[in-house]
């Protein structure tokens, strides 16, 4: 079976203002404040808890301060899994686009450096986790992108042939866990990095999630039933 596997933040959800929000949790706790802004820090949020941390550190001009970016990432994710759902929004026709591929005989999965149990909780909170033939997250495995080992295994996992899938990501480590393993590339342009993407070279951009289909067919042919 072809497979076509997703990233998460900033691929089919739009995570920033809860991630933004976890992180903002842990400055107050150092008594500065809110140190991030949703809007203008959306793009960092979406490399990750360490990556918000840093930024945050470095405008208190703390920027080498690494012990204590290691000691506060713990109280981040559980900031996040607190209240986790509370401004994220899936991207308007992302689930109608996963149907749409599922109908036509395509395997449907989640490759996310998200660790798999605030993915798992996330997905389900948004109702849409049975919608993925599997989802493999940050330390399901001993590798994670852009490890292609990791985007093999979810293609496994979704019921799929590894080296028959597509990966959609919004970043350059889903552009560059797709080179090493092989497999097209799809770049969402409607995140907050959309701009950045043409850059990467990636094998085919998706303004719009109407078009995913005709996209996938393109890069992968027809389904395999």
């Amino acid at each position: 079976m072809k497979t076509v596997v997703f990233d998460l933040d900033g691929t089919l959800a739009d995570t920033s203002g809860d991630l933004i929000a976890a992180a903002n949790v842990c400055f107050r706790d150092m008594g500065a404040g809110d140190v991030l802004d949703a809007r203008r820090d959306a793009g960092t949020a979406l490399r990750g808890g360490r990556a918000m941390l840093r930024l945050g550190m470095e405008r208190l001009g703390r920027s080498e301060d690494a012990e204590t970016i290691d000691a506060y990432y713990p109280r981040l994710l559980e900031a996040y899994a607190e209240d986790i759902d509370r401004h994220t929004f899936l991207y308007p026709g992302a689930m109608d686009a996963v149907a749409g591929l599922k109908d036509t005989g395509f395997g449907v999965a989640i490759c996310t450096n998200k660790p798999e149990g605030l993915a798992d909780i996330l997905l389900t909170r948004l109702g849409v986790r049975d919608a993925f033939d599997a989802m493999l997250g940050a330390d399901t495995l001993a590798v994670r992108k852009p490890d292609p080992e990791h985007l093999f295994e979810t293609a496994r996992r979704a019921g799929g042939h590894p080296e028959k899938c597509l990966l959609i990501g919004d970043s350059d480590t889903d552009r560059k866990t797709a080179r090493a393993a092989g497999v097209p590339c799809v770049l969402v342009t409607f995140g907050p990095a959309g701009g950045d993407m043409a850059a990467l070279e990636p094998e085919a951009l998706l303004e719009n999630y109407a078009d995913l289909h005709g996209i996938v067919v393109n890069l992968i042919g027809e389904p395999v039933r």
